[in-house]
């Protein structure tokens, strides 16, 4: 979930950030200020929860004063502790402040063309989004024209386990990840549909990652099919996932499937955009190289 953190974060975010590189960060040659955004940072980019020590390790700083850095910085809602670890994740200030920056730029983005044209060809509404800190995140959605719809705004957080988008990240990333997000992850029964068994859902993962699209068929809403395929960067690491959505009276899970090619390509022209823009593009999920049963 640190990785996925870091798709919105690291390519608009970090521009304003210092660089946390644990071989040129020393206390005496950076600024009080510095330190802040690197330990930020390294919370951000790290693939586990961080504890004082380590971040004391990490940059180079005194575990004294680190421990009131950190502890103003959890005051502060920048970062929050992780449950059932003594280490650190980012808390809903810096999660928002990531997001905010990202939807600041976003309408001019060369993705959100390629999603409004989705929307437009599917006559559906459109979703971008990703994991951060064991939720699935819309970053980028686009609204069908329909009286009849789904009202979620930019940034809202869902689970991972009963959405489309969220079961193919879930699919698509090492097996112990997935397991310690589960794990940590209560699994409610939304509708009749929702898949709470451990050993189904992981049946579905290996169905997901062999047909190469994941469809929620009315598994956290009653009555809503959405269909979604996974974003691959430059070197073929899954990093985010694009999706369609309808109510089941205009969408069956056939017509949800007929939609696969269309997504597909998108999220081929959003993957080109990054290729294009290098600074734009995600940092990589963790992939299908790495998944353990792959």
């Amino acid at each position: 979930m640190f990785n996925n953190l870091n798709f919105y974060l690291s390519a608009k975010m970090q521009e304003y950030f210092v660089k946390a590189d644990p071989e040129s960060i020393t206390p005496t040659r950076i600024s009080a200020t510095q330190r802040v955004f690197a330990v930020m940072e390294c919370i951000a980019t790290s693939e586990r929860p961080l504890t004082v020590s380590d971040l004391a390790v990490l940059l180079d700083v005194p575990k004294g004063t680190m421990h009131r850095i950190v502890h103003q910085l959890d005051a502060d809602g920048l970062l929050m502790p992780e449950a059932g670890s003594r280490g650190y994740v980012p808390g809903p200030r810096l999660l928002n402040f990531g997001l905010n920056v990202v939807k600041s730029g976003m309408r001019n983005a060369p993705r959100r063309a390629i999603l409004e044209q989705v929307s437009a060809e599917t006559g559906e509404t459109v979703n971008f989004g990703l994991i951060s800190s064991g939720a699935l995140v819309y970053v980028d959605r686009v609204e069908a024209a329909w009286p009849l719809g789904l009202r979620f705004e930019i940034g809202s957080r869902v689970p991972t386990y009963c959405t489309s988008m969220g079961k193919l990240l879930l699919a698509y990333m090492p097996k112990r990840r997935r397991d310690h997000l589960l794990n940590v992850t209560p699994l409610h029964a939304y509708t009749p549909h929702t898949m709470t068994d451990p050993e189904q859902l992981e049946a579905e993962f290996t169905g997901i990652r062999t047909q190469g699209y994941s469809l929620d068929n009315q598994e956290f809403l009653a009555g809503v099919i959405c269909i979604a395929v996974p974003v691959y960067d430059a070197r073929g690491n899954v990093c985010a996932a694009i999706a369609a959505s309808a109510p089941l009276a205009r969408m069956s899970v056939g017509k949800a499937v007929e939609h696969v090619n269309l997504l597909t390509h998108a999220a081929g022209k959003i993957s080109a955009t990054w290729s294009t823009h290098a600074s734009d593009a995600p940092e990589p999920h963790e992939t299908n190289k790495d998944n353990e049963q792959c």
